[in-house]
């Protein structure tokens, strides 16, 4: 079968949406999906910053939703016209596996971050007839259709908005299970979010629906406007004395911080906001090495790396979409839609802060 998908052929190049081929249909443990919508994602964007580990030409997009067209046998658990919000990719089969963590999957960097295991046939091949890598995030959703594991894949409820759906695959998802799983927040705890982007604001939605009081950072005073819109306590980053205002703000500290900005300084600065036994989560990928501040490990406080909310997707996906029915996480309200056709529109306005979510529509 034949379809449009959006291909990066270069590191420092545009997309350009071509017809692909995908040669055969679902094998075992597998569904193909017809894609309704895709998020786009800054880790979709950083393999251009990758140096080749990431394999071009490439389609990308890993926050896919769509309707399951076809299934590779009934172990799928799903069947034809499910409605499914596509995740990362996990073996299924290690530790991590097993113990209910997926997103510490031995496997997690060959599966989604590298185009997939070596052993792993094209998904895709281009007009004349060239191999496309693998998969992305076992998914390559920038495209009408995705051949996808089981696993993967969440149904949801037919009722709700499919189209923009995706993002709970992986952004919204990572900041909302941040807050939900990693922190496990309850009424009157304490959160400060640094960076009020897709992955903050969810953060900031999930803690307001937790019913904890949350100080949110950003140096965008639009950013900071959506922050107080979802229950935050604004703060700009410009100011000095962070510190100091979050403890005013929050009887003493921070029980809880979440960082999204991988700014050295400011990780110094939540460090240093946190109550004593306080633990900062850091969500981005650092760039840099991070000295540490004498004494903001101190009394007790701790840090550590979440990786995709440490979620069980099929697990936090469902009631990411019933907290959004009562009107308790609206997501929607970050997302802007563009035509596949406008991907290289929609990563200009990702980059530059124009819009907070941008989602891929197929066909439309």
């Amino acid at each position: 079968m034949r379809f449009p998908a959006a291909v990066l052929r270069a590191y420092d190049g545009p997309f350009t949406v071509e017809e692909v081929a995908l040669a055969s249909g679902p094998a075992d443990g597998e569904v193909l999906v017809r894609i309704a919508g895709c998020g786009l994602c800054r880790t979709d964007l950083a393999v251009r910053r990758s140096a080749g580990r990431s394999p071009l030409p490439a389609v990308l997009g890993h926050e896919g939703a769509g309707v399951v067209e076809a299934t590779g046998g009934a172990a799928t658990g799903l069947r034809a016209g499910d409605h499914v919000v596509l995740s990362f990719d996990s073996c299924g089969q290690c530790r991590g596996c097993l113990d209910a963590a997926p997103a510490y999957c031995d496997s997690f960097a060959a599966l989604n971050l590298f185009g997939g295991r070596a052993e792993h046939a094209a998904r895709f091949t281009d007009a004349a007839g060239s191999a496309l890598a693998p998969r992305w995030f076992g998914q390559s959703s920038f495209a009408g259709y995705a051949l996808v594991p089981a696993r993967n894949a969440v149904r949801v409820d037919p009722a709700l908005p499919l189209a923009l759906l995706g993002p709970l695959g992986c952004g919204f998802l990572t900041g909302a299970g941040a807050v939900l799983n990693s922190f496990r927040v309850g009424p009157g705890d304490t959160l400060l979010v640094l960076g009020a982007g897709a992955v903050g604001l969810a953060a900031v939605m999930a803690a307001t629906a937790a019913g904890a009081v949350t100080v949110a950072v950003d140096r965008h005073p639009e950013r900071l406007a959506l922050a107080e819109r979802f229950g935050a306590l604004p703060l700009p980053a410009t100011a000095s004395g962070l510190p100091e205002r979050v403890a005013r703000l929050t009887d003493g500290g921070a029980r809880y911080a979440l960082d999204t900005t991988a700014s050295a300084p400011l990780i110094n600065d939540a460090l240093r906001s946190l109550r004593p036994t306080g633990r900062l989560g850091l969500v981005a990928r650092l760039g840099t090495e991070l000295p540490l501040k004498t004494g903001t490990l101190d009394r007790g406080r701790s840090i550590s790396h979440i990786c995709e909310g440490d979620a069980v997707p099929g697990l936090l996906i469902p009631r990411l979409t019933a907290l959004w029915q009562v009107g308790r996480f609206p997501f929607d309200a970050l997302i802007r839609t563009y035509p596949l056709t406008a991907i290289n529109e929609a990563e200009h306005d990702c980059e530059t802060g124009r819009v907070v979510k941008p989602v891929l529509i197929p066909g439309s």
